[in-house]
């Protein structure tokens, strides 16, 4: 990284606003990140000056259009390191992403008895689509427990897994702990078993380098959102081997190959998958979204958030009534929290009126939540912006909270 992360913050616009008056710091990244400049000019100039639909018209925009599109998915492939760009998919975010899975992949493959496994820290897109699934087609879900610190009880993940079980589901990095999942030995186990994997990498890809073809996994997740890009794209990797056996997830123009009454036969891989007009700014938009993190670097990326981990954790620790939920050894950069006798939403609440932006409630995980006998938690999460002068001045807030409350 520059060796200045301020040089980094100059690129966020958002970074320069204020909240109540006050300088905004926003420590909400793994709800949804701010964008760079780069990605914010790179859609406004493709609607101001290059705009035209895709893969269905000759004249000079369409074609301009229908290249950068393409662009933007060879470099998705190669963020991924997969294979083939047929390999990568177009949706809207992880949560279509994984209903696509779950529809096609189970129309395929999941028959009655069948069994599909998920932990118990899932966010609710990682769940009930399995449940939907799981109730079509007379399937099991099987749900893997976590210890007291929030990691994958390993040995008893092992146990969980047979021969009736078709898929394994799980998160890369809890969204609402931070734990990194050791997920290369999770898809070892799993194949073992003769299943196939799918990994929720939402809160994997902004952060943590991906390669799928080292990890051998079957299906890959995320959102554009989440790693600097446009809202309302998202990606499924996945195996181009189980891909053409998985049936269409919608039905609709470019999808096809050709279509009569009597039948209608369907278009190769991606766009199989790819009904409609697409996304097409978004996707552009994402693809300079992967070319900023890449100017970066994610390992830096990651090494700088990992820092303002440890950082933000020595400090929390030391306010009175402090407690972290979520301990993993492997962590990523979140700090789900609660303060003995304040709820969390004032919590919230009166750091916006400081000017910092967290998450408060169940973080789309109320299983996870139950599981650490907590409604919700405050929930601090830093991207590659983030300063530890924020962190100072977050850390100073809380203390003077629990001083109003005690």
């Amino acid at each position: 990284m520059k060796k200045c992360v301020s040089e980094y913050r100059e690129d966020f616009p958002m970074l320069k606003q204020t909240m109540h008056g006050k300088p905004l710091i926003y420590f909400d990244s793994a709800a949804t990140a701010q964008k760079p400049q780069v990605v914010i000019d790179c859609i406004a100039n493709f609607y101001q000056k290059e705009y035209g639909t895709v893969h269905r018209a000759i004249y000079e925009l369409a074609a301009n259009s229908t290249l950068a599109y393409q662009t933007a998915r060879l470099k998705i492939m190669r963020f991924l390191n997969a294979a083939k760009p047929e390999e990568i998919i177009f949706t809207r975010g992880t949560t279509e992403s994984i209903n696509l899975v779950a529809y096609a992949f189970g129309k395929a493959f999941i028959h009655a008895g069948d069994e599909i496994l998920i932990s118990e820290i899932e966010h609710h897109s990682n769940i009930v689509p399995w449940q939907i699934l799981c109730e079509d087609r007379g399937a099991i879900l099987r749900v893997a427990p976590v210890n007291d610190h929030g990691e994958i009880i390993l040995e008893e993940f092992t146990k969980l897994l047979s021969e009736k079980t078709k898929l394994v589901a799980i998160g890369h990095v809890s969204n609402a702990l931070g734990t990194i999942h050791p997920i290369k030995h999770l898809i070892e186990l799993a194949h073992q078993a003769g299943a196939k994997v799918l990994i929720d990498g939402a809160q994997g890809a902004p952060h943590i380098p991906v390669d799928v073809q080292a990890l051998d996994v079957d299906f890959y997740v995320f959102s554009g959102h989440k790693i600097y890009g446009p809202t309302g794209i998202g990606i499924l990797y996945g195996k181009e081997t189980l891909l053409e056996k998985m049936p269409p997830y919608q039905g609709g123009g470019d999808m096809i190959d050709t279509v009569t009454f009597p039948k209608t036969t369907y278009n190769a891989l991606p766009l199989k998958f790819e009904a409609g007009t697409p996304m097409i700014a978004e996707v552009i938009g994402l693809g300079a979204a992967v070319d900023y993190i890449t100017e970066i670097g994610l390992p830096a990326i990651q090494q700088w958030e990992h820092e303002l981990l440890v950082y933000a954790t020595e400090l929390c620790n030391q306010i009175p009534g402090f407690r972290i939920i979520g301990t993993a050894a492997e962590k990523g950069a979140i700090i789900s929290f609660l303060i003995e006798g304040i709820h969390p939403l004032d919590i919230g609440t009166m750091l916006d009126l400081k000017g910092i932006a967290i998450r408060t409630g169940h973080h789309c995980a109320q299983p996870a939540m139950r599981r650490f006998g907590a409604p919700g938690t405050a929930r601090a999460s830093f991207g590659l912006y983030n300063t530890k002068a924020e962190i100072d001045y977050f850390v100073e807030s809380l203390r003077a909270i629990t001083h109003l409350f005690h």
